[in-house]
């Protein structure tokens, strides 16, 4: 199993899929997966202009559900305005019991070992699906996309990098986006523009308001079940590079917020907006407008604790590692194991620890022999499940 991981990384690691431009990775790898396992029927499910999920069952049974995209894309155009490193970055390595590269914590490590669990069981569905991390106004996802062409099984396991335990309740997640708008001007004459000097010259009485907005909002956490609540400020922007001679009329701020409590979205921006308005009536961004939208990504959504794709992962768990799975309590990473559970699914979602590559934080590194241990756990799962 060791050496059919590594092959199927290697593969992987050579076929960019970008969210949403995965078409090409995922004919690449229906491909070779024929080649290797013939007895298998492996598809490809196209979806929106350039997405692509592999597919394939062994007829019924649950559905093994990981994910081909890496969110961002290896040498793309936009990746230096979040990792502020153009270089491009090294390929796959292997050192004893580590692999390193890049991609391989949010998507590849673990579809790696979904595809080789499933085809060795000779049981179950599998989705290693495009678009499945999270992009504001992303288009349909794969796994939208498989839920309209298939029916959905009645149990399903995530195979994602996580926690060292067994998740069945996960958060749910949305973007928020502030704006703050005043009157354009000119960087010669200061005065001509509201506030004066700009509004991007004033983003600091905002972003300061922000954080004291983000640590009310962590501190009314419930804790609900396994999950817990984050926020984060993820851009800012404002003007137009080209002209900085021009005092922009409008500042904007994105943030991405979890919740694993059952939170209203537009709700919590209509707080929000008052309260940044309140907070600069007496600052000079008094005769601003300030606006706050909501996009909603999903909604927190458990599986209940005595459901049987529970009680089979806690089993093959404790088989796999000696233990039971530890408690955990505020985890704040949410994947469309809360879309499977909306639509009636019950899931458990279970898979390998990444951390940062040695020397380039861009890649992701993972031990190979806990791969195959939840590969096999994997395996498992897909063989004892009822259908």
């Amino acid at each position: 199993m060791r050496q059919q991981l590594l092959d199927v990384l290697s593969l992987l690691d050579t076929a960019p899929a970008p969210r949403g431009q995965e078409r090409t990775a995922a004919h690449r790898l229906r491909t070779w997966c024929a080649r290797r396992w013939p007895h298998v029927e492996w598809q490809v499910l196209e979806h929106g202009p350039a997405g692509g999920s592999l597919v394939a069952a062994h007829g019924a049974g649950p559905l093994l559900y990981s994910h081909l995209d890496t969110s961002l894309d290896d040498g793309g155009a936009h990746n230096h305005l979040v990792t502020g490193n153009d270089a491009p970055t090294a390929p796959l390595g292997v050192d004893g019991d580590v692999v390193a590269g890049f991609g391989l914590g949010v998507a590849r490590g673990p579809a790696a070992a979904a595809l080789v669990a499933f085809a060795e069981a000779g049981a179950g569905r599998l989705l290693l699906a495009g678009s499945g991390t999270h992009r504001r106004s992303g288009g349909t996802t794969g796994l939208e996309a498989y839920a309209d062409a298939y029916p959905l099984p009645r149990s399903a396991i995530v195979a994602k990098c996580g926690p060292p335990t067994l998740l069945w309740h996960e958060p749910g997640a949305f973007y928020l986006t502030v704006r703050v708008t005043g009157r354009s001007g000119a960087a010669m004459m200061p005065e001509s523009a509201t506030p004066p000097g700009g509004v991007v010259a004033s983003a600091g009485l905002v972003l300061d308001e922000l954080v004291r907005w983000r640590t009310a909002y962590l501190a009314a956490d419930p804790r609900a079940g396994q999950t817990g609540r984050a926020c984060g400020i993820g851009a800012i922007s404002g003007g137009w590079p080209d002209k900085p001679d021009l005092l922009p009329a409008r500042l904007r701020i994105d943030l991405y917020v979890v919740a694993g409590d059952a939170v209203e979205p537009k709700v919590l921006a209509a707080e929000l907006a008052d309260r940044l308005r309140a907070r600069c009536a007496q600052s000079v961004l008094r005769d601003c407008a300030f606006e706050v939208e909501a996009e909603p990504v999903a909604a927190a959504a458990a599986t209940p604790a005595d459901a049987p794709v529970v009680a089979a992962a806690r089993a093959a768990w404790l088989d796999e590692f000696g233990a039971q799975p530890p408690p955990i309590t505020g985890w704040t990473g949410s994947t469309d194991g809360v879309v499977l559970r909306a639509r009636g699914v019950d899931t458990v979602r279970l898979g390998p620890q990444a951390k940062p590559a040695a020397g380039d934080p861009r890649r992701d590194a993972l031990s190979l022999g806990q791969l195959t241990a939840y590969a096999r756990i994997y395996r498992r799962l897909l063989t004892e499940l009822p259908e």
